[in-house]
């Protein structure tokens, strides 16, 4: 587990530039908190570290998953892939989601409120939570489940 403080939005998403250029395609990202702890600002820093204008990503709340394309000038071409499943209670409505083509995919696929489908999640993923230590601090919890993921946090690390 690598335990990161963040003391500004700003923080939050440089943190998510730094862990998307570690990322390969097909992994996946499950964020867990409370409303306003900073999910969506971390997407946007994964965003723009793939080449994607961070002013695009939006938290997917009334859509459920957005999918982000780099520019074309990108270093990245990566696609991500937002799902959020705050409005999801039932492990049947996220079958029906069909959240299966966004898992494994040539992109990175990150899940908001990922513990609505804690039992579909594949057996390797990358948990973050995030914590609201106050007004604009948060306690970031990087939770590697498998070994490429451990390798991840250690490239976070350096």
């Amino acid at each position: 587990m690598l335990k990161i403080i963040s003391r500004s939005e700003t923080d939050t998403m440089n943190l998510g530039v730094r862990l998307v250029r570690c990322l390969k395609p097909g992994m996946i990202v499950c964020l867990f908190g409370v409303l306003g702890a900073g999910k969506t600002i971390l997407v946007k820093g994964m965003a723009d570290g793939l080449g994607i204008s961070k002013d695009t990503v939006i938290s997917p709340s009334f859509v459920l998953i957005r999918e982000y394309l780099p520019a074309r000038k990108s270093r990245s071409s990566m696609p991500l892939y937002h799902l959020d499943l705050f409005r999801l209670n039932n492990p049947k409505d996220i079958l029906g989601l069909g959240y299966e083509e966004y898992i494994n995919v040539q992109g990175i696929c990150v899940i908001e409120w990922a513990q609505r489908m804690a039992q579909l999640l594949p057996a390797e993923y990358l948990k973050i939570e995030l914590e609201v230590k106050g007004k604009t601090r948060r306690l970031i919890k990087l939770i590697a489940n498998g070994k490429q993921y451990r390798m991840i946090l250690e490239g976070i690390k350096r």
